[in-house]
Parts: structure tokens; C-alpha cells; sequence
């Protein structure tokens, strides 16, 4: 084990991360990010909205943007169906609802499990804190930098 990751280990031994799987991919979102789940239901489209935003939701008395990960991340396109969730994630004064094919839960993660993103990856690797390794290669979970994912989705959004 490398001496800073040993470390590390020994200062905040696991974190924990909302899991879930959207399309293909599994992911993980710190879990002080995520404020709750609930079942997707309508979304009113927004004109002249970045791709990435389905559009929007009421949820508990407040108007939620919709982000569509795989859009963001330019891995393909989310679909709403009668499975789907949605996650409210905040981070600062940022809040959005995201969805989720299927909630696989919190997760414990030891620290010293987490690898760093891949070099040289496509640009989702920006947005990664790191991956977890699983049996298989379609069980590994890559963890998101959900801070910095939520602040560059605004300033896309901002910036059109």
C-alpha cells in the first residue's frame, strides 16, 4: 500500500456512498450528498436547457432540475420508467434530483479499496473521486466527485 493512501486508511478507515446503477454504469455518490430517494414521477421539460437536464419535478413544495448522469457524462441517454428513482443530491446551495435505474443502497467502503480514476480516461474520469474494484469488471462502482459534478453541471447550464 502506498504510504499516503496507508494513511489516509488509518485517518478515515471507510466512507460511506450511496450506490446506484444508471444504463450500464455503477455508481457511487458520497453519502452527506444525497438527502433522499423517491420514485420518479412527471418531469415538465424545460425549453432551452442543457441536454443533461431532463427537466423539472415538484418534490415536497420545491422545483427540482432533473440531471440525467449518462447524458452528462456522455455515456448515452437515462429513460423514466416505472422503476426509476430519483436522488435529491446537494452539495452547497446546489440541490438537483438524479436519476437512478435501480438504488443498490450505502455502501461502506474502505478508503484503502478506493483506486484513483483512470489516466487517460474519457472525460467522465474528471468527474470520479476514484473506483472500487469488484469479482468482476461489471461490479466495480465508480465513485463520483458529486461537489464538483453538481457545480460544473450549473455552470454549463448558466453559461447557454
Amino acid at each position: 500500500m502506498a504510504p499516503d493512501r496507508a494513511v489516509a486508511a488509518q485517518a478515515r478507515p471507510e466512507q460511506e456512498f450511496f450506490c446506484f446503477r444508471v444504463g450500464d454504469l455503477r455508481l457511487g455518490v458520497p453519502s452527506e450528498n444525497v438527502l433522499e430517494v423517491f420514485r420518479a414521477g412527471l418531469l415538465t421539460p424545460l425549453p432551452r436547457t442543457p441536454s443533461f437536464i431532463m427537466g423539472v419535478t415538484g418534490h415536497r413544495g420545491e422545483v427540482l432540475p432533473v440531471v440525467d448522469l449518462l447524458r452528462f457524462l456522455s455515456k448515452g441517454e437515462a429513460r423514466i420508467g416505472p422503476r426509476t428513482r430519483l436522488f435529491v443530491g446537494v452539495t452547497g446551495s446546489i440541490v438537483a434530483g438524479v436519476v437512478a435505474d435501480t438504488v443498490l443502497g450505502l455502501r461502506r467502503i474502505p478508503v484503502a479499496d478506493i483506486l484513483p480514476p483512470p489516466l487517460g480516461g474519457d472525460a467522465a474520469a474528471e468527474h470520479l473521486l476514484g473506483v472500487v474494484q469488484g469479482a468482476t469488471p461489471l461490479d466495480s462502482i465508480n465513485l463520483l466527485n458529486f461537489s464538483k459534478l453538481l457545480q460544473t453541471a450549473r455552470q454549463r447550464a448558466v453559461a447557454r
